[in-house]
């Protein structure tokens, strides 16, 4: 099924790229696509057809800006210690644990985490992430995990879970 997945969704892209029914494109694109179905087909993540689901694209449109809200802050914040003498910095690896249990959620969320500035995903072991952070000021799990992930989490769960 995962293969037949990344089969048909490489088809799709291709065709969404070229946009012509030209017997080449189509020879070409089925081609390609059964190679990289054949390649990459174990490595393809499980139940995509629960992308296909309009509100998750809805809670999509809704974390882009999100996202984008709290990478202008975290910049902010990082000018500012950079800049400013008397604005710590203790920068060091903390554990956070996750809430979410797909792989691809934990992906995104990893990914959310590293692009915002301030904070780098270094590792993910099973729900727990070792993140990277500029100004460590908890030594508690919890805190930290709110104060990292908690902002994240609620959308990613209603995206990819």
């Amino acid at each position: 099924m995962k293969w037949l997945m990344c089969l048909l969704s490489v088809f799709a892209l291709w065709m969404l790229l070229f946009w012509s029914l030209d017997p080449w494109v189509l020879g070409t694109g089925a081609f390609f696509a059964l190679l990289v179905g054949t390649l990459l087909g174990d490595i393809f993540p499980d139940r995509l057809e629960k992308l296909l689901d309009p509100r998750r694209w809805l809670f999509l449109m809704i974390y882009l800006p999100f996202f984008f809200w709290c990478c202008v802050r975290a910049n902010l914040d990082v000018a500012l210690r950079v800049i400013h003498p008397d604005v710590p910095i203790r920068p060091g690896i903390v554990k956070v644990r996750t809430t979410l249990r797909g792989e691809m959620a934990k992906t995104f969320l990893a990914n959310s985490i590293t692009l915002t500035p301030g904070t780098l995903t270094v590792d993910i072991d099973g729900q727990d992430l070792y993140i990277h952070w500029i100004n460590i000021n908890t030594d508690d799990v919890r805190r930290r995990t709110e104060e990292i992930c908690g902002r994240f989490e609620p959308l990613l769960r209603r995206i990819f879970e």
